[in-house]
């Protein structure tokens, strides 16, 4: 499907070019690399970019360095264990980054926290989602612009929270949330996240954009350099995470100013 001819009346407008959302992950307040999703692995991150691993001087550093200013935030410590670092959130909202953040909400209450400490966009992660009826709340009180479904995978498979779904698999998943009226979407492999072997999830991204043209879409897990945004700005996928590529210096200023 050309995904051209259908976009021109979506309720959210399509993104001119693919949009880079460098990822902070937080454990223990503090910025850490995330490998494979093996999170008991997980370390200060160590980067080109900056010696710190605190959150305010990494993102400093995105922005400084990259000209990056809106910033995915995977918080593990409210994922996890339900301690949000809302702290965190504020200081940086302050310092004048846009928020993207996954605190592992499970409840308004918990979206309304995060929107008040500084998030722009909440994420809705499938791992911790309990009850598909709380995407319906979220969007019907704070907008699908403010909502973001994460489809969170192990390699391949969902991450299935305490959903009962009628069709569990990756697309089914898809088609449910968006029947429901999401119109943002990750689609997130934690199995490639920092193992540089490439993108994992295009084709499911192809799939879900023949599904809901409409849809914006974000992947992420895998990103080895410039040349692994090439394809992903082929199939008019409108965002990407990154950050190993980051760190590393793979993708820098050159790549980030230059047309992909």
């Amino acid at each position: 499907m050309d995904t051209k001819l259908t976009t021109a009346h979506c309720p959210l407008p399509a993104s001119a070019a693919l949009q880079i959302l460098p990822v902070l992950d937080l454990l223990n307040g503090i910025v850490v690399r995330g490998v494979g999703g093996r999170r008991d692995e997980y370390r200060p991150v160590k980067s080109v970019l900056t010696d710190s691993a605190k959150p305010l001087d990494v993102a400093r550093a995105f922005r400084d360095r990259l000209e990056l200013t809106t910033l995915y935030v995977a918080d593990l410590d409210g994922i996890l264990h339900q301690q949000p670092n809302e702290t965190v959130f504020r200081q940086l909202a302050t310092d004048g980054f846009e928020l993207w953040i996954d605190g592992g909400l499970r409840t308004l209450d918990d979206a309304s926290r995060l929107l008040k400490a500084g998030a722009a966009k909440v994420i809705v992660g499938l791992e911790t989602l309990t009850d598909l009826r709380l995407l319906k709340l979220l969007i019907d009180k704070f907008s699908a612009e403010r909502i973001v479904f994460s489809l969170d995978l192990q390699a391949g498979q969902p991450m299935l929270g305490g959903v009962r779904w009628s069709d569990a698999t990756p697309l089914g998943i898809a088609r449910a949330v968006i029947d429901i009226g999401i119109l943002q979407m990750i689609v997130l492999d934690l199995s490639s996240v920092g193992e540089l072997r490439g993108p994992s999830t295009l084709e499911l991204c192809i799939a879900i954009r023949r599904l809901a043209p409409c849809c914006r879409l974000i992947t992420g897990g895998g990103v080895r350099n410039a040349a692994d945004l090439e394809p992903l700005q082929a199939v008019q996928i409108d965002g990407v995470l990154l950050a190993t590529a980051l760190h590393n210096g793979a993708i820098g200023p050159r790549d980030l100013n230059s047309e992909i």
